[in-house]
């Protein structure tokens, strides 16, 4: 068995575990502001963090950039429970495996623009830092850490797949202990990617809306211990699929997206009426709040409380897997008489094309007086398709 023994989060809605569950389980819908200077001649809204991210320690200065600033900015909350989990087991028996998408990404496209205008590459940039491997050995190196390590960029289901190749570390007895998670910042060309592909919206997104238009952009950190110990939550298991529909849109039907939560439901044991709580991928895409009610109709055809998060957050692309999954983590360790779920922030207008979702509002909550369990969903780009469930210790 896996269990999740402690987080470190850091995203628009607050820095820590109670900031974020104070402003989440709140629906609070004011942390996507509209932001210029990203994308030219436009303002769009922007899950972007507050405030300077304190810098890297001097030994790790020729890797000090947003993206790590931002994953050691969550490392440093559960320091203390990984340099134990190192007194115990040893450095050789601690993994790393982060999920990402953009790594340094922003800093290298200042760099190349530098480049292009003078000739010359500016005194701080480095190659190295917009490798997809570079935030896993980041934070290996800040740690001393000996085991295995790398990073995972599957888009979207960046950080979920993360916390599935955790599980099978301790699984195969690679590892006694992975820090695993996902971690993304804002940075200027995917962003003007995804507005030259007509995917993002010019307001606050709208999941599973008959008004949707598109995503917003946020940006996070979210890590977890994941050891054998026994934790505050478990880990349940994961499925992943891969159906290659498209480059960017979903299969109509959502047959990869069923694949990925049938797999999970196996691997867990459980069959969907055990499921409390879907943390939907709910991108608020035409065609991916489309796939996935229709996946979700299919899956849980007696309804299932669910909700989508990313009207709070914005889409955290390569995090947002970790970072929903961290959501979970929260509902089920909120020490509330109710223990809360976030509610779905939308304008309240159902597409009558697709199946009614049992979506969350204020005060919906998981039961008290049992066992909960809930599910995580993340899709990307390609079809690549990753679900994750967690739950009370058993």
């Amino acid at each position: 068995m896996s269990y999740l023994n402690a987080l470190g989060i850091v995203c628009n809605l607050g820095n820590g575990k109670a900031a974020v569950a104070e402003a989440l389980f709140r629906g609070d819908d004011s942390r996507l502001p509209d932001t210029e200077d990203w994308v030219p001649g436009h303002a769009l809204p922007m899950g972007r963090i507050d405030g300077e991210l304190p810098p890297l320690p001097d030994e790790l200065a020729v890797r000090d950039n947003r993206n790590n600033r931002l994953l050691l900015a969550a490392a440093r909350q559960i320091e203390m429970d990984i340099r134990a989990a190192i007194t115990r087991y040893g450095a050789s028996r601690i993994g790393v495996v982060i999920g990402t998408s953009t790594t340094a990404i922003e800093e290298a496209t200042v760099g190349v623009g530098a480049f292009q205008r003078e000739g010359i590459w500016p005194a701080g940039y480095r190659y190295s830092q917009q490798e997809l491997a570079d935030p896993a050995e980041c934070l290996a190196e800040w740690l001393a850490l000996a085991g295995p390590c790398f990073s995972i960029s599957t888009a979207c289901t960046s950080g979920a797949r993360a916390l599935m190749s955790a599980q099978r570390l301790l699984r195969s007895g690679w590892c006694d202990a992975v820090i695993c998670g996902g971690v993304d910042t804002l940075a200027r060309l995917p962003l003007n990617g995804f507005f030259a592909l007509e995917a993002t919206d010019t307001r606050r997104c709208n999941p599973f809306s008959a008004h949707r238009r598109g995503i917003n952009i946020g940006e996070a950190a979210a890590l977890f211990l994941m050891t054998r110990e026994n934790g505050p939550v478990q880990y349940l298991g994961g499925g992943a699929s891969s159906d290659a529909y498209h480059m960017s849109s979903p299969e109509p039907r959502g047959a990869g997206a069923k694949q990925a939560m049938h797999a999970a439901l196996r691997e867990a044991g459980l069959d969907a009426t055990q499921i409390d709580y879907v943390n939907l991928h709910g991108t608020a895409t035409e065609h991916n709040d489309s796939m996935e009610s229709l996946a979700i109709h299919d899956v849980f055809p007696d309804g299932v409380p669910c909700s989508s998060t990313k009207s709070l957050t914005g889409h955290t692309l390569g995090a947002a897997g970790a970072l929903e999954a961290a959501f979970c983590w929260l509902a089920l360790s909120d020490t509330q008489a109710r223990r809360r779920l976030p509610p779905h922030i939308w304008d309240g207008v159902a597409d009558p094309a697709l199946p009614a979702l049992l979506l969350t509002g204020h005060g919906s909550h998981l039961p008290v007086d049992r066992t909960a369990r809930v599910m995580s969903n993340s899709f990307a780009f390609g079809g690549n398709n990753a679900c994750v469930i967690l739950g009370d210790p058993i």
